[in-house]
């Protein structure tokens, strides 16, 4: 456990590491090569769900190789962890590079519940994004393997993401297929 500024970050979860374990790889379409698996994503290296104590372990430093991550206080981020911990329908997993306690690269699966399909739900990928440092290591590819098949797991009729044009064909190789649908938005704040 960490003490910070009075807070203190701990190793929790933000849901259970067996679902993880329990991923059925024979329904993949993605290989490997070499070889990665969740259980062995490369020396040194694990993945599993996002901890509490991951804030002081680099994530925004990753997640600001995406995006604007923005500064974030840990009593920001611990209400948003134990957020999305209660209600059960975000799945965020990293990839820690144990020699040197950071994060390395990190996704996000939202469940959304829907009333169409007989209230079904959707899985969404979100914020898939790998340390400049790692890439060329597969782990954005396991990343969005793992969540794929997490969401076929959790009962999802579909899962879906948004990507630029420039990474189309990466996730074409994962088995996503271009929608239709077009991506609009109405942005309030960059």
């Amino acid at each position: 456990m960490f003490e910070a500024c009075g807070m203190l970050l701990d190793e929790t979860p933000l849901f259970d590491p067996s679902l993880l374990q329990e991923l059925d790889w024979s329904s993949s379409v993605v290989s490997f090569s070499p070889s990665i698996s969740p259980l062995n994503p490369g020396d040194s290296l694990v993945l599993r769900p996002l901890h509490l104590a991951d804030l002081d372990r680099g994530l925004y430093k990753v997640l600001s190789q995406l995006t604007v991550a923005g500064d974030v206080t840990k009593e920001q981020f611990r209400a948003n962890f134990e957020h999305m911990k209660k209600t059960g329908d975000y799945y965020v997993i990293v990839v820690e590079d144990t020699n040197v306690g950071q994060i390395v690269a990190t996704a996000m699966l939202i469940i959304e519940h829907k009333f169409i399909h007989g209230c079904a739900k959707r899985g969404r990928v979100e914020e898939v994004v790998v340390s400049d440092v790692c890439r060329g290591k597969q782990l954005g590819k396991l990343l969005v393997a793992v969540l794929t098949l997490l969401s076929k797991k959790l009962q999802c009729y579909k899962i879906t993401l948004e990507c630029a044009q420039k990474n189309v064909e990466f996730y074409k190789k994962l088995g996503y297929t271009p929608s239709d649908e077009t991506y609009m938005q109405c942005r309030f704040f960059e």
